[in-house]
């Protein structure tokens, strides 16, 4: 059985930024992690490897050659390979443009069986990746997966609906997107990350994808940030003395009154 993993390398929330003239977030910064649902999608991959014969789980991210790092994090946890997706004319790909070059890179392995990764990303928070590959790779996907069950030809797969949950069995291959009560992500082993040192990664560029530059990068995303700025707090403060009166109170009543608040 062949699985998949999509790891994708993020910032750390509180260093998120962005271009201001492309309106494309910076991805050079030191202070990276692995997107905190991949990492469900990962310990998901990595404890069926280590409950059923014969599966091989396959790291694959998009990014700059910093997301490398995040791959050998994945190889540390319990991954079989790495795949590295990188070059300049991926530089600024949205959602639809990430898909493309995924699924591409997807094809060029063995035949896959199970696709896994978190539903959705710190960064963009869109939720649309997942379902996008699949569609590009023409195979059902299922979002809100909460559990994994694996059979010989197909997935029984737990998704978490308004209400309550639902289970599926579908034939494989199959994308699940997940959630994080799926699990609780592990850490690596000092044996995985020895392992992870010696592991080389393969960098996929546009030629080795076959995908035309057109399909690529700005050029190939219809998605348009119009205009990326700070939003501004000010406040107008209002200082008032009672000196022994009732005066500032009845102005304090009378103005949440005029916002509605009281």
């Amino acid at each position: 059985m062949n699985i998949v993993v999509l790891v994708k390398q993020v910032p750390g929330t509180d260093n998120v930024k962005m271009d201001p003239e492309t309106g494309v977030m910076i991805r050079s910064g030191k202070d990276t992690i692995i997107n905190p649902l991949d990492e469900n999608a990962l310990a998901e991959a990595i404890r069926i490897k280590n409950s059923h014969e014969n599966v091989k789980v396959t790291a694959i991210s998009m990014g700059p050659d910093s997301a490398i790092k995040a791959l050998k994090e994945a190889i540390a946890m319990g991954a079989d390979e790495g795949v590295l997706i990188s070059g300049r004319a991926f530089a600024g790909s949205d959602t639809i443009a990430t898909a493309k070059a995924i699924a591409a890179a997807i094809k060029k392995l063995d035949s896959v069986d199970l696709i896994v990764c978190g539903e959705r990303a710190t960064d963009g928070e869109t939720g649309q990746t997942g379902a996008m590959i699949a569609h590009y790779l023409d195979i059902p996907v299922e979002t809100y997966v909460s559990a994994i069950e694996v059979k010989e030809t197909s997935a029984i797969l737990k998704r978490t609906v308004e209400g309550g949950f639902e289970r599926i069995e579908v034939p494989y291959p199959v994308m699940a997107t997940v959630n994080k009560d799926i699990n609780e992500p592990g850490f690596p082993t000092l044996k995985g990350k020895l392992q992870a040192k010696q592991k080389t990664i393969p960098v996929y560029g546009p030629e080795a994808l076959g995908l035309e530059p057109a399909e690529l990068g700005l050029k190939g995303s219809p998605t348009r940030v119009v205009k990326v700025f700070s939003p501004k707090l000010s406040r107008d403060t209002i200082m008032k003395k009672a000196n022994g009166t009732t005066e500032p109170v009845d102005e304090l009543i009378k103005f949440l009154s005029g916002k509605d608040v009281i």
